[in-house]
């Protein structure tokens, strides 16, 4: 939307239902895959085809398996290409379950080789952290933050919860390494002192019923999956904000753009103690930073958060305060522009 408000001629080749224009920007629509395998082959051959067919001066993808599509598009049609790097992906294959654990060394060296090699050919590099950046040539890489976009969570009102007890809400993907269980037992050692919102998919789906059969439905509720309003609307009614991540290779540099929408719904944030997260939160005193294996330390954060209102409250107005003056789409974008300014030159 960024790019289409500055002019550009922006086509969308994504998973969609039907092929059609929002706001300017023109969508192709992709099939969604019955699975990965269908995904790495039948669905991102479809995505590589359909954007030869463009004929586009630039080329932005995001997800590493395109890497290949990336190169490819560079050769055939002399066209610039944006690599955009979310995560360390050598770093995250080691945490994936469903890759066999003997193989996860392997595979992540091989892509590590293959990333920095394709690195040399891409026109400019895009990531969300200076330590992702490190990998990559410094003269055509960016560092662009994934931050809230104000003028949309501004606009939502807050959703009416029949609230007997504070409430924390975790938004976002859901699953083990990203805490699941260490939350879960944490709100159980509080004894209904609180209320658990929990918004998002689970991954894998066995996942859901495992969590969901041990819940207290005194106390925790799954929402499911919300589009982005009807989450805003939620963290709006909370009253603290959790994202507790294990300490895993890609976690520990990391930095989820939930952290920024609960500052900017301004929910004081229970979080882990990565030195990155630490710098954000703690320095800028909205939040607590805790040992993510610790269930008793997230119990006794949270707890704390409940006990002392008016330093929860102050937490939430620093957060708040913070992304209306540096952690925001809205200066963030102009990084994306320059980017954009250069191969367009």
């Amino acid at each position: 939307k960024t790019l289409a408000e500055a002019g550009y001629d922006v086509i969308l080749i994504a998973q969609h239902n039907k092929p059609e224009t929002v706001e300017g920007i023109k969508i192709i629509p992709l099939p969604k895959p019955k699975n990965r395998t269908q995904r790495f082959f039948k669905t991102d051959f479809l995505l590589f085809k359909k954007a030869l067919q463009q004929k586009g001066d630039i080329y932005h993808f995001h997800d590493p398996e395109l890497m290949p599509a990336g190169l490819f598009l560079k050769l055939l049609m002399k066209a610039k290409v944006i690599y955009d790097v979310h995560e360390d992906v050598p770093k995250s294959v080691l945490s994936k379950y469903w890759i066999p654990q003997y193989f996860r060394e392997l595979i992540a060296l091989i892509i590590n080789i293959f990333e920095k090699i394709s690195a040399r050919n891409f026109d400019a590099i895009i990531v969300v952290t200076p330590d992702i950046g490190k990998k990559f040539p410094k003269a055509k890489t960016a560092v662009i933050r994934n931050l809230p976009i104000l003028s949309i969570i501004n606009k939502v009102k807050p959703v009416k919860l029949d609230k007997k007890k504070p409430s924390i809400i975790y938004s976002g993907g859901i699953t083990k390494i990203r805490g699941i269980k260490e939350i879960i037992k944490a709100v159980h050692l509080l004894n209904g002192k609180v209320e658990l919102l929990l918004l998002g998919s689970f991954s894998p789906i066995d996942l859901k019923e495992e969590i969901l059969n041990d819940l207290d439905r005194n106390y925790i509720k799954y929402m499911g999956y919300l589009p982005f309003e009807e989450m805003y609307s939620y963290m709006k009614a909370s009253d603290i904000g959790i994202v507790i991540f294990l300490p895993e290779p890609n976690h520990i540099t990391a930095l989820p753009n939930k952290i920024f929408e609960y500052m900017t719904a301004e929910l004081p944030i229970v979080a882990s103690n990565f030195s990155l997260w630490k710098e954000i939160i703690e320095g800028n005193h909205c939040g607590i930073c805790v040992n993510p294996l610790d269930p008793k330390e997230i119990a006794r954060a949270i707890e704390y958060l409940i006990e002392h209102p008016e330093e929860a409250k102050k937490m939430g107005e620093n957060g708040r305060k913070a992304v209306l003056e540096k952690y925001n789409w809205e200066n963030e974008s102009k990084k994306l522009l320059d980017v954009y300014k250069g191969l367009s030159g």
